[in-house]
């Protein structure tokens, strides 16, 4: 047998695993080690495995993870999301359907300091839905905004996706949140349009809010300032190359820490709490980038990435990038959007360094389509954690209401795909 159809196989045997529902990470540190084992013996499998996990949990660049996860869970507890929020509202919530164009922006806002598509889809839709329910939007319009608008802490840089994309590709993680800046300011205000379309076809669907003098607009803007201070000296000093992402996360997150004993918006219960609800993601975002490094070699091994990239070619560039979309939005169908990207980017990265596409342009193409199943039947992650905030409210209508989000995220993705510029333009103003 082959070690090309062995590694078919093995893969094979992954994603039943996955089905199975075993974590992401045992399924690839399963196949991986397994299938080093068969190939080179248990001495080759135990070298790889000890080596890829301590290289993994001594690698520098990877403490952005817990320090940007604990950045976010801080806030979150200390109630800084809502200063957001509130700011967002004052601003827009005149508009027609403004309520949940203001959770659109709260959710960008709170992107930027959580960089997860959870923890914002939680964080805001706790904070907004009960108000829309007061003001009498439609189910379908408050809770698909949110569950869409939690998407952006995939792609807003400091975005998770975006460090993990960065360690398996060995990719620059500055560059990558540089990269995520204006194609999530777009993808933003693409939701807002959104709502301003969906609430001009049915009006009663969004109703506008009391408009705000301009001193109360900028005193709700005033209380979400120290919250919008740590964004802007964590990602500005980033951009103007004051300190590094891994120097940023930690710089911030001791903002926000200072920030919330100072103000006193956070009981030292609720601190121990967020400090192991830190602890709890970043092993599990640990296990899983160990896994994938034992999987790689294995996967090298077997040369499927090589056979993948020579199939794709004779398709030409924008054929093997229509494959491989294709391929992101049914599997969306059926893993969390982490999942999907530690599984995939060792086996089409190759291919698509092969077809001559700029590596940090589809890594934000990847995040974006990533995000696309985060939304999309029948797992859509972001979906289900908005049903357990609105439990009153059917997966369906839930459902319903994503979709045209669903189709403000492909417009989107097709502006990248033909102006690649809009992600790389900042990248290549700050490294050249």
């Amino acid at each position: 047998m082959s070690v090309q159809i062995i590694g078919l196989i093995a893969i094979g045997i992954m994603f039943v695993l996955l089905a199975l529902r075993t974590p992401v990470a045992f399924a690839m540190l399963i196949v991986g080690f397994g299938g080093m084992w068969y190939l080179n013996g248990m001495r080759s499998a135990g070298a790889v495995l000890i080596t890829e996990g301590f290289g993994t949990v001594t690698n520098y660049s990877l403490i952005v993870v817990p320090m940007f996860v604990l950045l976010g869970n801080v806030a979150s507890a200390a109630g800084f999301s809502r200063g957001l929020y509130d700011a967002a509202y004052a601003w827009v919530g005149w508009l027609r359907g403004g309520l949940a164009s203001a959770s659109v922006i709260g959710c960008a806002a709170f992107s930027a300091v959580s960089g997860s598509s959870v923890a914002t889809a939680v964080t805001i839709g706790k904070v907004a839905l009960p108000e829309m329910k007061r003001l009498g939007y439609s189910a379908s319009l408050s809770t698909g905004a949110i569950a869409a608008g939690g998407t952006l802490g995939f792609l807003i840089p400091p975005s998770t996706g975006f460090v993990i994309y960065a360690i398996l590709t060995e990719e620059s993680i500055g560059r990558l949140f540089m990269a995520g800046i204006l194609p999530g300011l777009l993808m933003m205000a693409m939701f807002m349009a959104t709502v301003g379309i969906v609430t001009w076809l049915d009006p009663t669907s969004g109703p506008r809010g009391e408009p705000m003098s301009l001193a109360r607009r900028f005193a709700s803007l005033a209380r979400a300032l120290p919250m919008i201070a740590v964004i802007v000296i964590s990602i500005g000093g980033i951009y103007l190359g004051v300190f590094t992402p891994v120097e940023a996360s930690g710089i911030g997150a001791a903002l926000v820490i200072i920030l919330a004993v100072a103000s006193r918006a956070i009981t030292w219960g609720r601190f121990l709490e967020a400090v192991m609800e830190t602890t709890r993601t970043s092993a599990m975002l640990y296990m899983i980038v160990i896994g994938a490094n034992v999987l790689n070699p294995f996967l090298a091994v077997t040369h499927i990435p090589d056979l993948l990239g020579t199939a794709l070619l004779g398709l030409g560039p924008y054929g093997t990038l229509a494959v491989i979309i294709l391929a992101y939005i049914v599997l969306g169908m059926f893993l969390d959007g982490l999942s999907m990207l530690v599984v995939t980017i060792p086996i089409v990265y190759p291919a698509i360094v092969a077809a001559g596409f700029d590596s940090i342009w589809f890594g934000v193409v990847a995040v974006i389509v990533i995000e696309m199943g985060m939304i999309t039947p029948p797992v859509g992650l972001n979906v289900f954690v908005i049903k357990g905030v609105a439990r009153d409210v059917p997966l369906a209508t839930i459902f319903k209401g994503v979709m045209p989000f669903l189709i403000a995220m492909i417009v989107c993705l097709l502006l990248i795909i033909a102006f690649p510029q809009i992600a790389l333009v900042i990248p290549n103003s700050m490294f050249g």
